[in-house]
């Protein structure tokens, strides 16, 4: 909290099927790895004073549970909401719509604005203190693995706008150049909305295979170079985090509305690339 941050994402995470033996047979489960989100995101708006922003999710949820989430929300003081539509599940080839839920992330967008504007599910509700959530979406530099083309997601990205979308998120990328191309790219198909670029200090060696794997990003190859020229994963997380550091410098210069750190469980590289920064 000493670096001040306007906002904190708080990430949840869909249902997933597991295999529990049992006497030598195998029984299925669905379970939920981060539960919670809702609570943690009160807990650190009241107890510090700081915007936080649940991630909604298509994935795992019917739309009437998504309504329920988000009267909570209101009622908690959370305004701000991270409108996702979530991965397919491990056993899923494709992303699959949950029965009674969203397809896609532009219907869960949709669903935020009638709650803004009074309009529940299954009524219209003449309320005096209406919902007015702040929705972000996400935004990929380097395309979505699913979409055909980098126009073909652009014109998804609009559609997410257009919807009602107030600002937009990055994936992570480790060059700015793509974030650059990027935002002309956007705002050459008609996006205004401000977009925010995410940043994610490699840690790890094996983030050279992972990150590109997972999250389908390019490494530089001078990030590569001296990665590879580390004996081991304390050069590679200081090397991670000078990377970070000029990339944050150079966004920063180039005058985003502001930085958004990935930290994936894993506070130390963030603190230290914020105290360099900040």
């Amino acid at each position: 909290m000493e670096f001040k941050p306007p906002f904190i994402d708080v990430t949840t995470s869909r249902e997933e099927l597991v295999y529990i033996e049992k006497e030598g047979l195998f029984d299925k489960k669905m379970t939920r790895m981060r539960p919670g989100t809702l609570g943690i995101c009160a807990a650190l708006k009241h107890k510090y004073n700081v915007d936080t922003v649940p991630h909604v999710l298509c994935g795992g949820f019917t739309k009437e549970e998504t309504e329920y989430l988000l009267v909570d929300c209101h009622y908690l003081g959370i305004d701000n909401v991270m409108a996702l539509r979530g991965d397919a599940m491990k056993h899923q080839t494709y992303f699959e719509a949950t029965n009674g839920g969203h397809k896609f992330a532009k219907e869960l967008v949709l669903q935020i604005q009638d709650l803004n504007s009074g309009k529940y599910l299954h009524e219209v509700i003449d309320v005096e203190h209406k919902t007015d959530f702040c929705i972000g979406v996400a935004g990929y530099p380097e395309k979505h693995i699913e979409a055909p083309s980098i126009q073909t997601d652009l014109k998804r990205l609009k559609e997410k706008v257009d919807a009602g979308a107030d600002y937009v998120v990055t994936q992570m990328f480790l060059d700015n150049q793509k974030y650059f191309e990027f935002v002309r790219a956007a705002k050459n198909a008609g996006i205004n909305v401000p977009i925010i670029p995410g940043i994610k200090p490699i840690a790890v060696k094996r983030h050279l295979q992972l990150l590109p794997q997972v999250f389908k990003i390019d490494i530089p190859e001078a990030l590569v170079l001296e990665i590879e020229k580390c004996k081991d994963n304390k050069e590679v997380r200081q090397v991670g985090v000078e990377w970070a550091v000029q990339q944050s410098k150079e966004l920063l210069e180039a005058g985003v509305p502001v930085l958004h750190y990935y930290s994936m469980g894993k506070s130390d590289n963030i603190k230290a690339v914020a105290s360099a920064i900040f």
